[in-house]
């Protein structure tokens, strides 16, 4: 961690920035190394209280070559943006750990805006040591991670719409759910929602031509195998089901196309937004790193640069990288009882996309096909035997991104691919 440069207000003195963050307004604290109070303001969150933040900083030493250090408990907005032009060191604390410092202070619970700016900054000056600041990322790597995040919400909400449509048709339609049973996504597939906005209902649906099933399927864009499909569909919306009340299930029918609504606005915006990843992960220069680890498409491999940025200096061995991704196990002891648990605090995101790259590199590898049965023979659980497979997987792309180095399967698993040839 470098250290915090010399300001000088009258004396050569070290300064520390705290910023209580709040959605219209920013109380703003500033201190010596002595923690004495040397300023604070209220700033409203406009170019106007940004130039007067900007102003107080120039007027207590901040300069471009040696900034002020902010701490400030979030990552995001223009407020963030405006402090990471430069050379200055921004650090997002955890709201919690700026409550626990708090209480360091005051044993009576109080709280106020300026008294958390406060907090702030004092622990820029007792504990900066134990902080890490926000990372260097590029313009371009930050942009990816704004896309391959949004990306990633956009196809859990998808999923979140298709699973409450799912269970809206068990109550009262099983005959959609059969016929787009045999469909890659399922509900999520074009023809399966043009078929519930042709018929709401089991009554309509069992009254569908096979003319009818036909312009369905072409208005979805299918191309092939139509005649063949309709007449599946068809057979299977006449299969003998049970029924709600006729007024049930009319009142059913107009509930369903609002999911339908959402669920395909859900599905445009993940396809948009995975070709946006598309267009703009491969031009970053650690893409074709990434993409030569089996199981990383453009799709993962864009979550996983929007997760690690492309800050090389960010960890400082893989050993950091591991526990922030949380597939390292970490170790409890105290006194003569100790155990080993996996890793509760961590970028949920990342380890997301980590049980997915190891379950992918599990057909794509067979260096990371024979350490996952080689855990599993050891007692692992598939849970844990992923995990260890993820936290190696992570650690060698750790490497790989340090060195500028592709991913080359003998030298990831020389003993496991001489031991299973």
């Amino acid at each position: 961690m470098t250290s915090v440069n010399t300001y000088t207000k009258g004396r050569n003195t070290l300064i520390y920035c705290g910023i209580d963050w709040a959605e219209c307004t920013h109380d703003v604290a500033l201190v010596d190394d002595s923690g004495q109070l040397l300023a604070k303001r209220h700033i409203t969150d406009d170019a106007v209280g940004y130039k007067i933040l900007l102003d107080l900083l120039a007027e207590y030493g901040d300069t471009e070559e040696n900034p002020i250090p902010v701490a400030i408990e979030t990552s995001r907005g223009l407020l963030v943006a405006v402090l990471r032009t430069g050379k200055r060191q921004v650090f997002a604390i955890n709201p919690m750990a700026a409550a626990r410092y708090r209480d360091r202070h005051s044993v009576s619970r109080k709280k106020s805006d300026p008294g958390d700016a406060l907090v702030l900054a004092n622990i820029l000056r007792t504990d900066m040591h134990a902080h890490r600041p926000l990372p260097s990322d590029s313009d371009l790597g930050r942009a990816i991670a704004v896309l391959a995040r949004a990306q990633q919400d956009a196809t859990w909400n998808r999923q979140h719409i298709s699973n409450q449509l799912r269970s809206l048709l068990r109550e009262y339609y099983p005959a959609a759910l059969n016929a787009a049973a045999t469909w890659t996504n399922g509900l999520c597939r074009p023809e399966a929602r043009e078929l519930l906005k042709t018929a709401p209902t089991p009554t309509r649906a069992a009254r569908l031509t096979r003319t009818q099933i036909q312009a369905a399927l072409k208005r979805a864009g299918r191309k092939r195998g139509i005649d063949a499909e309709a007449d599946r569909i068809r057979e299977v919306l006449r299969t003998d089901y049970a029924h709600q009340p006729l007024l049930v299930e009319e009142a059913l029918g107009k509930q369903m196309p609002a999911l339908l609504v959402q669920l395909e606005a859900a599905c445009t915006a993940a396809d948009d937004l995975a070709k946006a990843v598309e267009e703009s992960f491969p031009q970053h220069p650690d893409a074709d790193v990434i993409l030569s680890f089996p199981g990383l498409g453009v799709q993962l491999g864009a979550r996983v640069l929007a997760e690690i940025g492309d800050d090389h200096n960010r960890f400082a061995d893989a050993r950091g990288l591991k526990a922030y991704a949380g597939s390292s196990p970490i170790t409890r002891a105290s006194g003569k009882k100790s155990s080993i648990t996996r890793r509760w605090v961590k970028n949920d995101r990342l380890n997301h996309v980590g049980y997915l790259w190891a379950f992918s590199a599990l057909t794509a590898s067979p260096g990371a096909k024979a350490h996952y049965h080689s855990r599993r023979q050891a007692g692992d659980w598939h849970a844990s035997a992923q995990r260890n497979l993820f936290n190696r997987m992570i650690g060698q792309l750790y490497h790989c991104l340090q060195t500028g180095e592709l991913f080359d399967e003998q030298t990831a698993y020389p003993a496991l691919i001489a031991a299973a040839a």
